[in-house]
């Protein structure tokens, strides 16, 4: 089935008002369960008083937001605006210091907010990881960076670094891991790439200016060194037509975004409701399904806004930094299931796609996933959650492989052929269901909890079989359509069909269908891109 295959229009437009109904349908039960339950014991510590004219109260469960937008965004605003005042300067008067720059600002910043010894800690960790640099042996880099990962992890040595932290302020911790979990990611970054290059040695001062820079230094994303070495002493800094217009919009779109989050947190508490197991049993199929489905849209929008504002800073550094994550309701296929794309460009380019190769192997790719899932275990910390998580996770991936084989020989291949390509896309779609939920209750259990992800399994397959799971199966066949369509759009776009021959009779030859080959996982599907392997890896 190609990527290209068309739909009827009629059919089309059933999906879009099919899905517009179920949205509303669940945002109505979402709605109401927010507001019968407001008074419940566990509402009381998240839910409390938000815009007064409002008149309603407001979920602040998410910690981490409050943080960031309530909180500290006066400190934030204020660090990057002076990053951005600072390079601006350098850039119109000594545009080839402009690194340098970036990096004694930065040392500066993570020095005033986190003291000298803070400071002194992260350069222990540069200095040590450049040296092993210098031996040019990969898997010595990798065991070093991993274990020094490790010390995050692990106590007694988390302890013992922590202490070295100088005062006692909310967002100590948070800075105190992000800083120091990046640094060493960046600082393996480095000393991979450092192996690779075949005339002598980047020099030290070019990993403190990788390292250092302010708008990636706490929170990311990861630009792999190749890149950032490239963009950071480009001499070419003039910028495209329009290029600072989209700059300015995609701020403004972000703020919006964040006024739009606090105005809905008023009239749906989807952060608040999962932690009320009691509540959730006694909720209706719809509300809970809502519930769930909401619950990871707002995961994503926070990490499209987060990421974003820090990639709109970037961009007026003439960065090109990766984009934010896919959002959830597009994912479909395991392939492209990353939450943070900067992680998973660092993943796939030194462990994935060095070790499965083409992808097309079934041993190696068994391989190559579970030290990836293992390096991400190690990232995010080992828990049982996160084991959980990954197991599934990493079996998808392996599994998407074994059904691209197994239905990549005869007969099957025979029976898609003799189908039309609109046919054959409604099959897929109903394969992909399976995919879909897959997909939503591994991003759930990550999220949320087990007994959470282990409530809505099973409300949805057995406690709500046949109706509710006929019907919502039926709703997410309409979104895997709609995406599709989506994608087919981006694919005519990204490379337009050539003027098909018209034969004497004024009439188009029709080709028959094909069958897309198997191939290999991307590192990430970017809009306005070339159509992402891993789709027609998954296809």
């Amino acid at each position: 089935m190609a990527i290209k295959a068309a739909l009827p229009k009629y059919e089309l437009y059933f999906y879009y008002v099919v899905l517009a109904l179920a949205l509303l349908w669940s945002t109505c039960w979402v709605f109401d369960t927010s507001t019968s339950n407001i008074n419940r014991k566990p509402f009381k510590s998240s839910v409390k008083p938000g815009w007064h004219y409002l008149g309603r109260k407001m979920d602040t469960a998410d910690s981490e937001w409050a943080m960031w937008i309530w909180t500290f965004r006066s400190h934030i605003v204020f660090a990057l605006s002076g990053h951005v005042l600072f390079a601006k300067l350098c850039t119109m008067l000594a545009p080839q210091y402009r690194s340098l720059v970036y990096m004694a600002y930065g040392i500066l910043a993570v020095w005033t907010s986190m003291g000298w010894t803070y400071v002194t800690l992260i350069l222990s960790h540069c200095i040590l990881l450049y040296s092993i640099s210098l031996v040019k042996i990969r898997w010595l880099c990798f065991v070093t960076g991993f274990s020094t990962l490790a010390t995050f992890k692990c106590e007694p040595f988390l302890t013992w670094q922590a202490g070295f932290v100088a005062g006692d302020f909310d967002l100590r911790q948070v800075l105190f891991y992000g800083g120091c979990g990046f640094t060493v990611m960046r600082c393996i970054s480095f000393a991979l790439e450092n192996c690779e290059r075949k005339d002598g040695n980047y020099s030290i001062l070019e990993l403190l200016k990788y390292n250092f820079y302010l708008p990636f230094f706490y929170f990311g994303p990861i630009m792999t060194f190749d890149k950032f070495y490239a963009q950071a002493n480009k001499a070419d800094l003039s910028r495209k037509e329009r290029e600072i217009w989209n700059i300015n919009l995609q701020g403004v779109t972000y703020l919006a975004t964040i006024v739009a989050v606090d105005l809905l947190f008023h009239f749906m508490y989807v952060l608040t409701i999962p932690t009320d197991l009691k509540l959730l049993r006694h909720l209706s199929d719809w509300a809970l399904v809502g519930v769930t489905y909401f619950n990871l849209i707002y995961d994503w929008v926070k990490a499209a806004v987060m990421f974003g504002i820090i990639n709109t800073v970037s961009r007026l550094d003439h960065m090109d930094p990766p984009k934010p994550p896919k959002c959830i309701t597009t994912l479909y296929v395991f392939a492209e299931t990353h939450f943070d794309r900067g992680i998973n460009d660092w993943l796939c380019k030194y462990v994935y796609n060095r070790l499965g190769g083409k992808h097309d192997d079934v041993l190696a790719e068994l391989l190559a996933t579970l030290c990836t899932y293992a390096v991400t275990i190690l990232w995010l910390g080992p828990s049982k959650v996160v084991l959980v998580w990954a197991f599934f996770n990493c079996f998808g991936l392996n599994c998407e492989l074994w059904a691209a084989k197994f239905f990549s020989v005869e007969p099957f291949v025979s029976f898609e052929s003799a189908m039309s390509e609109a046919m054959s896309r409604r099959i897929r779609a109903v394969v992909c269901i399976f995919n879909f939920w897959c997909i939503v209750l591994y991003n759930t259990l990550l999220l949320n909890s087990l007994d959470f992800a282990k409530l809505v399994a099973k409300r949805l397959l057995l406690k709500g079989f046949p109706i509710t799971t006929v019907v919502v199966m039926f709703v997410t066949y309409c979104l895997i359509q709609v995406i599709k369509e989506r994608e087919r759009r981006q694919a005519l776009i990204d490379d337009p069909d050539p003027r098909p021959p018209v034969t004497v009779d004024g009439s188009t030859p029709v080709e028959p269908p094909t069958v897309p080959p198997v191939d290999t996982l991307s590192s990430a599907a970017a809009t306005a891109q070339p159509l992402d392997p891993s789709k027609q890896k998954a296809e």
